[in-house]
């Protein structure tokens, strides 16, 4: 076996992703030209202009974000957004382009299949100091909601990682106070504040004012009743014509609270009262569509009083 060959051998073991940049194969003594003769021979492939592929197979998701940073520039790019949460641990959400964000004075190019964010600045200590260079989750997290196409994949965005125990609430609040975005920060305010069930009552809130705004009585909040442990509290009521309606922060999907929730639900129905049931979440989304059944509920229950 060649010297050149055990050398290649040995790439391989400091290669576990399947490849290196120009600036690690130099430092292992293999210039320009070397790199060139391997490349010529149909050993080696490359994929820009400071990724070499010790191979000429296909790549993994791990190859396609180490070169996504090379190729926007070691020591400038960070894997951020989307790309950070899955590096991770994100489950369940899909996207196939590397998001790299960069500060807003880098001039670099955007290679294929990377989205390059530019942002202001790097918040203190916002850099994992292992594996690729991406950002903490929770940084991460805001910032993908702020450059999401849409309020709902926004919500989805700052939910997720929490719900998957990647972020806590606190460090999703404390994030958001950090980034200070382009895009809908006010609602990414709120949503936050949801996830992190850092204000439940502010959800109570915001449904008087629909109410309100809808010429509905304003109802009445944390209504007693006698449920099937005791006392149950509803988050809103109106008595006169037994109407409730419960607005259930994140906490209600996790562990065993859901069926509490079931339980307690079917012992209100029981005993008389209508309840109608909306996350926080789909209050900040939906609140047209959520307001009209509540109308139309409204309505019915206060011609049955009559």
């Amino acid at each position: 076996m060649s010297a050149e060959r055990r050398s290649r051998a040995e790439l391989a073991d400091l290669a576990p992703d399947g490849v290196m940049s120009r600036a690690q194969l130099r430092a292992q003594g293999w210039d320009f030209r070397s790199v060139g003769r391997q490349v010529g021979s149909g050993r080696w492939a490359l994929h820009g202009l400071q990724t070499v592929a010790l191979h000429t197979g296909p790549r993994g998701e791990s190859a396609h974000r180490q070169r996504a940073l090379w190729e926007v520039g070691k020591g400038i790019a960070a894997l951020d957004g989307v790309t950070a949460l899955q590096v991770a641990g994100l489950q369940g959400y899909d996207d196939d382009r590397i998001h790299v964000s960069v500060k807003h004075t880098a001039r670099v190019a955007e290679p294929s299949g990377v989205l390059l964010h530019k942002v202001i600045r790097r918040v203190p200590d916002e850099l994992v100091g292992v594996g690729p260079t991406r950002t903490r989750p929770a940084v991460a997290a805001v910032r993908a909601a702020h450059w999401a196409v849409s309020d709902r994949q926004a919500a989805l965005l700052l939910a997720m990682p929490v719900q998957q125990r990647l972020v806590t609430g606190a460090s999703l609040l404390a994030a958001v106070r950090e980034i200070r975005g382009r895009n809908r920060r006010r609602f990414i305010s709120l949503v936050a504040l949801d996830v992190a069930d850092g204000a439940q009552s502010l959800g109570e809130l915001d449904f008087a004012r629909l109410c309100r705004s809808r010429g509905l009585p304003t109802p009445s909040r944390q209504a007693l009743r006698s449920g099937w442990r005791g006392r149950v509290y509803l988050d809103v009521s109106w008595d006169d014509i037994e109407l409730a309606v419960e607005i259930d922060g994140s906490q209600h999907t996790w562990g065993l609270a859901l069926s509490d929730d079931h339980f307690r639900q079917n012992d209100l129905v029981i005993r008389g009262d209508r309840v109608l049931r909306m996350t926080l979440m789909g209050l900040r989304l939906q609140p047209d569509a959520f307001m009209d059944q509540v109308c139309r509920a409204h309505a019915i229950m206060r011609a049955r009083a009559a």
